[in-house]
């Protein structure tokens, strides 16, 4: 199968409090969206690699790639980008780039399992109770924690069955905060691909101190090694 990638770096950030957009802030002396496509430009079966920015944020990355200008939406973003992968491309891989510490092999295990699934997700199990409230803040249910899972990037999906998630999504007025929830409503199989709770999601200033911690720590482990 013929890999694409979608990294999707176009968001704002509002909540970090920040004039600069989250993904494009400092992490290790570089972008955190180039540590993502840094990585990504190392699989062996990339064949094509997107990246979803605002034109004024392009000169961020370098590399072999091409560029899609975001939507309103996530989910719209990620079709601008779909639309700008070459037709032959079967297997799409999607990437949120505020996700800097993601790692080669946590990759490797979600492109294999979506190879034989046709869509996997890296995800981890909740580690606390949750609960179900109402509008006025009262408890209605505490679901069963077991079986709840915390969902991460990368995604990845068959092309096709995620163009047909789209075409759905656009017909019911669906809207989705990623992407395996586009061809659930189709009944196609995806399958959960244990991830890593440092695969963290940049999305307060708190996150960051954690990202440059762990990333530090993870840097001293590896030189150590």
């Amino acid at each position: 199968m013929k890999l694409g990638v979608i990294l999707v770096a176009g968001g704002t950030g509002t909540r970090m409090g920040s004039s600069l957009p989250k993904q494009y802030l400092p992490l290790a002396e570089k972008p955190l969206a180039q540590h993502s496509l840094d990585l990504f430009l190392q699989l062996q079966e990339l064949q094509e690699l997107i990246v979803v920015c605002a034109p004024e944020y392009q000169f961020h990355f370098s590399g072999q790639t091409r560029f899609a200008l975001p939507g309103v939406l996530r989910q719209d973003s990620v079709w601008n980008g779909l639309q700008q992968l070459d037709p032959s491309i079967d297997l799409v891989c999607i990437h949120d780039a505020a996700r800097p510490l993601i790692t080669l092999p946590l990759i490797h295990k979600v492109l294999q399992a979506a190879k034989t699934t046709g869509a996997a997700t890296l995800a981890m199990p909740l580690k606390f109770t949750v609960k179900k409230g109402s509008e006025d803040q009262l408890v209605e249910d505490t679901p069963n924690r077991s079986t709840l899972w915390e969902i991460q990037t990368p995604q990845v999906l068959r092309r096709d069955w995620l163009e047909e998630g789209f075409t759905y999504a656009r017909t019911h007025n669906q809207i989705v905060t990623d992407d395996v929830s586009l061809i659930e409503p189709l009944g196609y199989p995806v399958k959960l691909v244990n991830g890593c709770y440092t695969n963290l999601k940049i999305t307060t200033p708190e996150d960051l101190v954690l990202a440059e911690y762990l990333w530090k720590n993870r840097t001293t482990s590896t030189s150590s090694s």
